[in-house]
């Protein structure tokens, strides 16, 4: 079997996957509609050719998983963090701008951590660039769980990727 086709089956199970994960939908109609756009979508892609032919998309699955819950964890906390912030009277944000570097080698790395910061209610990313990246925090104490390097020890990443 060559590598396109297998290629294209995992990311045929990908998506599917994705889908149904997200839908949670058993009726044999929604399976069977699921079934056929995530073909359609991988055909579409494949024609279009903007499949990127050098990541296999099973590679980093069960990292991506850890990183998922990992990120929802920390999703949860810092709601709750905030939502403390806000119920309780006095003086207990303290805003910060502050720089962390970069650690991550590859362009989708550095993305998946800018937004899991953003996403994380309490901090935004401002700027990323190659070396560093500039976070507005709401705390001292998410400032400080950032620069512990938690989360970016967390995001995945593949060292067989190229640094771009």
């Amino acid at each position: 079997m060559s590598y396109t086709v297998k290629h294209n089956i995992s990311l045929t199970v990908l998506l599917f996957a994705l889908w149904f994960g997200l839908s949670g939908l058993f009726d044999v109609l929604m399976l069977s509609l699921g079934i056929a756009s995530t073909l359609l979508v991988v055909y579409f892609s494949y024609r279009m050719d903007t499949i990127d032919r050098q990541k296999h998309p099973a590679r980093l699955t069960l990292q991506l998983l850890r990183f998922w819950l990992f990120l929802s964890r920390e999703v949860i906390s810092a709601n709750i963090d905030v939502v403390r912030r806000i119920f309780r009277p006095g003086k207990n944000i303290s805003p910060q701008l502050f720089q962390l570097p970069m650690t991550k080698k590859t362009d989708l790395a550095r993305v998946i951590y800018a937004n899991s910061i953003t996403l994380t209610p309490g901090t935004v990313c401002v700027k990323v660039n190659r070396k560093a990246i500039t976070v507005h925090s709401l705390s001292k104490e998410s400032a400080d769980d950032l620069r512990s390097g938690r989360m970016a020890d967390a995001v995945p990443e593949d060292e067989r990727d190229e640094e771009t």
